[in-house]
């Protein structure tokens, strides 16, 4: 019997050269150890289909074509414990980029409502949010702490009777890192003398950083925004909001316009 070539056209070995291609690059996807040998295999059956068609093998022709044309649902079913897993893996991600948003929300909220406790309070405090620069060799560092920023922690650092409360608490990237924090203080001459120790510090560490600093005063419950040198007293809420919103961020602060006690 005479070989039957009716089949074997160059569109019909690119389709199932394009077919094999994205089932190996899936299969690398999901398991990169089996896309070596599911290339293998493939590459096996598409040659296995051509020569018994060559030979004129009708029907194994036909069981690997069919086999062939199967290939995606098979390995499907193989591997959908991994498809699954990929697809949860990728939801997951999805859904973490958009909560972004919801936890720094979450994180502004809790710090505006600490400082408001703190004021009400009248508490001393003294907070700072790390920009972009480092504050490693400028700060004496305290207690470290690695928590998210919750109200009731801030308001339990500050308590008079808490044995950290005389320093700074530091946040960076939506967490509380350290408490208890030494910062250098401002040698400006120009410092209004109403202002205490705190105030200073805040000063200093704004002079030579970038970092947004937050300072409730104990004698009058105001709270004050410090950046770049340049002090905000009783600043307004939602100012606060937004300022600390953009340096949790990490995002430069447009200057804030100072205001004497």
């Amino acid at each position: 019997m005479a070989p039957v070539f009716d089949s074997v056209t160059l569109p019909g070995l690119l389709d199932k050269i394009i077919v094999a291609g994205l089932v190996y690059g899936c299969t690398l996807i999901l398991r990169k150890e089996a896309a070596h040998r599911i290339l293998a295999i493939l590459a096996a059956l598409i040659a296995a289909e051509y020569c018994s068609n060559a030979l004129g093998l009708a029907v194994t022709t036909s069981f690997f074509h069919l086999l062939l044309s199967s290939a995606p649902i098979i390995l499907a079913v193989i591997f959908q414990s991994d498809i699954r897993r990929a697809l949860f893996s990728f939801w997951k991600r999805h859904k973490s980029a958009d909560s972004g948003t919801l936890d720094l929300s979450t994180t502004v909220d809790e710090l505006s409502k600490g400082l408001q406790e703190l004021a009400e309070r009248r508490i001393g405090a003294l907070i700072v949010i790390v920009r972009q620069m480092s504050l490693d060799g400028l700060v004496e560092i305290g207690t470290e702490i690695d928590a998210k920023v919750t109200s009731e922690l801030l308001t339990s650092i500050f308590l008079p009777y808490s044995p950290i409360h005389d320093g700074a608490v530091i946040i960076q990237r939506e967490k509380i890192t350290s408490a208890g924090c030494f910062l250098p203080l401002s040698q400006n001459p120009d410092i209004a003398k109403s202002f205490g120790t705190r105030h200073r510090a805040a000063l200093g560490i704004s002079e030579q950083t970038d970092a947004l600093v937050l300072v409730v005063s104990e004698e009058t419950g105001k709270i004050s925004i410090v950046h770049e040198g340049k002090i905000t007293y009783d600043a307004d809420p939602a100012e606060i909001r937004r300022l600390s919103r953009k340096a949790i961020e990490g995002r430069r602060a447009p200057r804030v316009a100072p205001v004497s006690e």
